[in-house]
């Protein structure tokens, strides 16, 4: 195999250098805030698997761009808020750190959980089951 020019965990230590990170239990604090839209990139098995943070929005990662641009055919109303901290989030803080970096390349303001849903519920963290569609 053909070794790689920049290992993924290079790419999420670059992210993590430039981008908001959120603890856990600063953001347990602010569930449930109008002003804080939180967004759960996991895969929708990873949702019915362990739960999700009430009134969290779920955005499939590989759509975040074309959901947060008002220009895309694609484009949620969500995204478009004026005035909303927007927190994304994944299970480990991995893909959340990306998106994030990548949102802010696009112009659009947000932040992450930093360890991800991994730990949420431990650290006491409200959650909410996800029915099976």
């Amino acid at each position: 195999m053909t070794k790689l020019k920049l290992s993924s965990s290079e790419m999420v230590k670059a992210a993590r250098a430039r981008i908001e990170e959120i603890e856990t239990t600063d953001l347990i604090k602010m569930v449930g805030e109008p002003n804080v839209v939180i967004v759960d990139i996991r895969d929708i098995r990873e949702r019915q698997r362990t739960g999700a943070i009430p009134g969290s929005v779920h955005a499939p990662r590989g759509m975040i761009e074309f959901w947060v641009d008002p220009d895309s055919p694609y484009h949620k109303e969500v995204f478009a808020q004026e005035g909303k901290k927007y927190v994304f989030h994944c299970a480990s803080g991995w893909r959340s750190s990306l998106t994030v970096a990548t949102l802010q390349d696009m112009g659009f303001d947000a932040a992450h959980l930093k360890e991800g849903f991994s730990t949420w519920a431990e650290q006491g963290g409200p959650v909410e089951p996800v029915e099976k569609k």
